[in-house]
Order: C-alpha cells, then structure tokens, then sequence
C-alpha cells in the first residue's frame, strides 16, 4: 500500500473516532477540532511510517509548507477538509506543489483529502481546467478524495 493512501486510512480511522466530525461548525469551534484532528493526524501517521512526512518545506526558499509529502511516491497530500467550500485552498494548494517541482522536488502527485462535497465541488469547468492545465503542462497528476462520514445514520 502506498504511504499517502495509508495516510488516508488514518486519516478515515481519526474520523470514525469522532461523531461531530462532519458537522459544520464555522469559525473558532471548527478551527479547533481541525487543529486537533491534524495535531492526532500527524501523530499517527509519525508512529505508522517510522518517521515524519508532515509539515515539508519543499516549495524553494518561501517557507511555504506542504501537509505531507512522501517522496518515494513523489507524492503531496493536502487535507484540505474545507475543500467542498467554493473559497478553498485548492489553488494555493497547486501552486505549492508546483512550485516545489520548480524548485527541484520531485512532485508527480498532489492528493486533497477532504470532507464529502469537495468532488462535487472541484468536479466544475473551472477546477477541472486548472486540474488539466497543471498536468498537461507540469505533469502534475491531482485528485480530490473524500473522507466517509461513517456517522450518517441509515434509514430502517
């Protein structure tokens, strides 16, 4: 199994743990339990590996940082979990990633992970265009996978 796609189990794993997980909380509560689920996350994730993924600066001199970068896979992992928003990070997202191609990273895969609604969202014209663009002229192979909410109840 590849680290990033071992990296989402956790990721499923940290989310089934917690019932609120899912529901919209807005500013303040939201950005806590975030913190506290990336904080769990990168955890995790150090004790799965043996050794630490997260947090990269990769992007050349700009400190920017990448969530996880396994370079074994030349893959980045964004868990970008208000993705399904129509104001996210996804460009910002992009351009971190190619911005460490440029800066000699070898990046072939940038992976979002995200809450359910961010395919739906990035499924526009206007997403796919940037997610074509930045393959068919850097390479860059993007895709946009959803945690499950384990929580919804089924009906009887």
């Amino acid at each position: 199994m590849f680290q990033s796609e071992k990296l989402i189990h956790i990721a499923q794993e940290i989310a089934d743990e917690r019932p609120e997980f899912f529901e919209r909380k807005g500013a303040g509560k939201g950005d806590r339990d975030t913190d506290s689920f990336m904080e769990e996350l990168r955890e995790r994730a150090r004790q799965a590996f043996g050794s630490d993924f997260a947090e990269k600066q990769i992007c050349g001199d700009t400190k920017l940082t990448v969530d996880f970068f396994f370079p074994e896979e030349a893959a980045i992992v964004e868990v970008a979990l208000s993705l399904r928003n129509p104001n996210s990070e996804f460009e910002k997202d992009i351009l971190k990633a190619l911005m460490a191609k440029q800066a000699g990273e070898n990046v072939k895969t940038l992976v979002f992970l995200s809450k359910p609604g961010a395919v739906k969202q990035h499924n526009q014209p206007g997403s796919l265009a940037i997610i074509s663009w930045a393959n068919k002229e850097y390479g860059l192979s993007i895709f946009v996978r959803e945690l499950v909410n384990n929580h919804v109840a089924c009906p009887p």
